[in-house]
């Protein structure tokens, strides 16, 4: 028997891993894939240069991820958002370039402005930390974003600006999301408006993200991290626990720190841990997104005083520069069916098309372009975590919390997901198993 079995090495279960380890706990991991990382993935291109296939940037305010990273003795950077030039709009009925939103009127923009500012005002009444405490916390999680906006009177160009937004971070649209949960993410960093750049991606690991697993997994030791090891069951009792894998064979753990993405956990039984935690747990989910990466031999897009950053209507709804020459895309809920259905030439063509659009004909030929379905990947199903009208209202207080010796991690229990959830979560799960004793 071990003293901790953690489910999954993605950042949440190798953060919480090493501290455990680090405590003097015998650890072992339990890999579905054969590497480390989750949703962060460095990938090597045919040139030699080093991109990155999944999470890349964070803000001054992830202060886990911050620490962390300082911990392992990784560099930290400006990300893009320091890059020169303006950002680009891929609309359908044009392209644009310019900060102040060019395709808005005046009027239009002006509006965007008196609903950013009611949306933030609203957002200082919710605690991020306990949003189900606010006195109208239902209402406002049975509201959409869209629906509050149609409250508010916006016009249809801030509307407009508001589906952009949600195709650009690759998570749900208006419709879809819980009012409730874009106030309580707000404030979880605050910012000027609905989302701050400068708050929550003006940063980047040197290095690339990917190395932030690799540090932690070559202090774990390859003792530490079984991969190919599915897990199918969970079960706690008596104080411990008991993990099944795939081939029937089972471990046994005085404590279970739990860091399998909402997606695939849905497929994992579970007994022995309350009804409310395991409806809590089964009321999660994740956007379903893909990413795409296009190399280029220079950042030729700030020759005509564009910076890389664009949000579109197109089959991806972002572009932006992940490092000189490279640029970082997402594919949207909204556009995932599509781009899968399409045969893979076709697909890559539409995107070239796109890039070509945005920043001219020097982006028709990309050196190597590379792509990650994190939607429908088995053992991810999701990029970053979603919250529906009534998600938060379901998945309810226990959101984040343990029931010993059964602790949970990973980016679906804090307020937006993103690498600081996953580490933040992951070391808060390392800690409350050693202040219960679970460990040795």
């Amino acid at each position: 028997m071990v003293d901790v079995a953690v489910l999954g090495a993605g950042l949440a279960g190798l953060s919480a891993a090493r501290d455990l380890k680090r405590s003097g706990a015998d650890v072992v991991m339990l890999e579905a894939r054969d590497r480390v990382g989750g949703r962060v993935e460095a990938a090597t291109l045919p040139d030699g240069r080093t991109v990155q296939a999944g999470g890349e940037v964070f803000g001054p305010g992830h202060t886990a991820y911050g620490e962390l990273v300082e911990e392992l003795g990784l560099a930290v950077e400006p990300s893009y958002v320091a890059d020169p030039g303006e950002i680009s709009w891929g609309l359908a009925d044009g392209v644009y370039v310019g900060d102040d939103m060019p395709w808005m009127s005046e009027r239009e923009r002006r509006d965007e402005e008196r609903v950013q500012k009611a949306f933030v005002e609203l957002a200082a009444t919710v605690d991020p930390d306990d949003p189900w405490a606010h006195p109208d916390a239902a209402e406002l999680d049975a509201t959409s974003l869209a629906e509050w906006l149609r409250g508010q009177g916006a016009l249809p160009a801030v509307h407009r600006r508001h589906e952009l937004a949600s195709l650009s971070l690759a998570c749900d649209g208006p419709e879809r999301t819980s009012l409730l949960a874009e106030l309580r993410k707000h404030a979880a960093l605050g910012g000027a408006g609905f989302y701050d750049l400068e708050r929550w991606e003006s940063l980047k690991v040197a290095e690339g993200s990917g190395a932030v697993p690799a540090a932690m997994a070559a202090e774990l030791g390859p003792e530490t991290i079984r991969f190919g090891a599915e897990v199918r069951r969970i079960e706690v009792g008596g104080g411990r626990g008991r993990v099944t894998l795939s081939g029937g064979e089972t471990i046994a753990a005085e404590a279970i720190v739990c860091a399998i993405p909402a997606g695939p956990l849905r497929a994992v039984e579970i007994a022995g841990i309350s009804d409310a935690r395991l409806r809590s747990l089964r009321s999660h989910r994740q956007a379903l997104a893909a990413k795409i990466v296009a190399a280029y031999d220079a950042s030729f897009w700030q020759d005509a005083g564009q910076n890389g950053l664009a949000e579109c209507e197109w089959l991806f709804g972002s572009t932006w520069p992940q490092r000189a020459g490279v640029l970082s895309m997402l594919v949207p809920p909204e556009r995932l069916s599509a781009f899968l259905a399409t045969p893979e030439t076709v697909r890559s063509s539409t995107v070239v098309d796109g890039l070509v659009a945005l920043y001219g004909e020097e982006a028709r030929f990309p050196l190597a372009m590379l792509e990650r379905a994190w939607g429908v990947d088995p053992f991810t199903q999701g990029y970053i975590a979603s919250w529906a009208p009534g998600d938060l209202t379901r998945v309810g207080s226990l959101h984040g919390t343990h029931e010993p010796p059964f602790y949970v991690a990973g980016s679906d229990h804090w307020v937006a997901g993103y690498m600081e959830g996953a580490v933040r979560t992951g070391r808060d799960a390392a800690r409350a198993a050693l202040r219960a004793g679970s460990p040795a």
